[in-house]
């Protein structure tokens, strides 16, 4: 028998994300669902009565106007997760936030006050940018490569947990009677000086109740699963196939090991779209028909274009596909070049091209409430995954999966009837940090007071 138990993420596309390009015509959905807190707030209090572990935003800092229609107009992510924060008792709350287009100490404050506002239900999932044109908006002419992007989230991330461990827990003091506020010896600056970050500190900000928020990672590459073995706490990925699914998680688990790190300390999150009905056919029926209703070919060539950087609706689609050289090398690499290679070799037009690379695929988590729940259980008994990130079209496919699905894994005994915990780390079954500060003091042991550990070899 294991303790080992199924953990729920619900991501929120307000009108329409990836592949969902027309849900806003949709009478259901408000047209200012992505800019609306209290449709977040709603959608956030459904899945706190289901006992979820977190709400997931994704984000990016780039669109142009064939964007899915949510990217167009949305909300900033721990500004969205600071409103959902006092809305909310006990769900998790991730925000999506990029280490090639932000500053260590900026972004280091924002995730770690939204981490004391929320009383520790904060999570990072740190993300390099796969869209070229966010560089436009940085004042860079070019993306940065990948193996840039990388090298430099590794150190954003070690910046950011060094600066939250400026202070030691038991740094306040606010003794009246001698008064004295802070016990300065808790309080540490970073001095951090590396290859792309110059970092003084210390951060003017308190380690929360889970120390540091939750570190994840989304980002299949050979270099994004080397940056989830250095950091990741938690996964957020997609598997075709409970074969697929397992092999990735042995994978990351591997390169976490060989980092030093504990395997067992990852929750991996595939995505997963559940579409409920009353019959296994009626629900199949339902899948199709709104992925069809979503994707026809504009739309696709819209969602095909974007790791690109190019405009495909200005070409012929049944001309050959183009010869873009190394364009779009710098996004998405792994699949942009697998496109490229296939295209190539086998001699295709753009339109059959896209239609390649866009096909639909079925869905394992359409069904009855029963199957669907089956599935789930299958999936996670065979270690294709840890958790589901789940997004639903309609609050009202949301209400009917709390309501028909949960209660079914509940009962299979996978999945929490109660909170546990009062911070994401613990209801992610993941350890609180030590401040390496106060471990280096412990493990030096009743000695007299000695000056704080030589930073950068604290955390390197």
């Amino acid at each position: 028998m294991t303790d080992r138990k199924l953990h729920l993420a619900l991501a929120l596309y307000g009108v329409g994300g990836p592949g969902q390009r027309n849900l806003w015509k949709d009478p259901r959905v408000p047209n200012d669902a992505s800019t609306d807190i209290d449709w977040y707030i709603a959608n956030a209090r459904i899945a706190e009565e289901g006992r979820f572990d977190l709400i997931f935003v994704v984000d990016s800092q780039y669109i142009n106007a064939t964007y899915p229609p949510h990217y167009l107009n949305r909300l900033e992510p721990l500004t969205l997760l600071s409103a959902l924060a006092v809305a909310t008792r006990n769900i998790g709350l991730v925000a999506t936030a990029t280490s090639s287009y932000n500053s260590p100490f900026n972004l280091a404050r924002r995730l770690a006050s939204l981490d004391q506002i929320s009383h520790g239900r904060a999570g990072w999932n740190v993300v390099t940018s796969f869209d070229p044109g966010v560089a436009g908006n940085f004042g860079l002419d070019e993306h940065y490569d990948y193996d840039t992007r990388y090298a430099r989230a590794l150190e954003f991330v070690r910046v950011a947990q060094g600066l939250w461990d400026s202070y030691e827990d038991d740094a306040f003091v606010a003794d009246v009677a001698a008064g004295r506020f802070l016990d300065p010896d808790r309080l540490h600056a970073l001095d951090h000086e590396g290859e792309f970050f110059k970092v003084a500190g210390p951060l003017n900000v308190s380690r929360s109740p889970q120390g540091q928020p939750v570190i994840f990672q989304a980002g299949v590459s050979e270099q994004g699963r080397n940056f989830a073995g250095e950091v990741a706490e938690g996964i957020y990925t997609h598997a075709g196939s409970i074969a697929e699914g397992a092999e990735f998680g042995r994978d990351i688990r591997r390169r976490i090991a060989s980092k030093g790190r504990d395997p067992e300390q990852l929750r991996i999150f595939p995505g997963g779209h559940p579409v409920l009905g009353p019959t296994e056919d009626a629900a199949r029926r339902l899948d199709r028909e709104q992925w069809e209703s979503d994707n026809d070919f504009p739309r696709k060539l819209e969602g095909f274009a974007r790791p690109f950087g190019v405009d495909f609706a200005v070409l012929d689609p049944d001309a050959p596909f183009p010869d873009l050289g190394t364009t779009g090398d710098n996004s998405r690499g792994d699949r942009v070049k697998e496109i490229k290679r296939v295209a190539r070799e086998e001699r295709l037009t753009l339109r059959q091209t896209v239609e390649r690379f866009s096909q639909y695929r079925g869905n394992p988590f359409a069904g009855t409430p029963d199957t669907v729940a089956d599935t789930i259980e299958e999936w996670f008994d065979a270690g294709a995954l840890d958790g589901l990130n789940v997004s639903f079209r309609l609050t009202e496919q949301l209400s009917e999966f709390v309501e028909q699905v949960v209660p079914r894994l509940q009962a299979k005994g996978i999945f929490r009837t109660a909170y546990e915990a009062t911070t994401l780390r613990g209801l992610l079954g993941l350890p609180v940090p030590e401040n390496r500060y106060a471990a280096a003091r412990r493990a030096a042991g009743p000695r007299p007071e000695q000056a704080a550990p030589a930073r950068e070899e604290a955390f390197a």
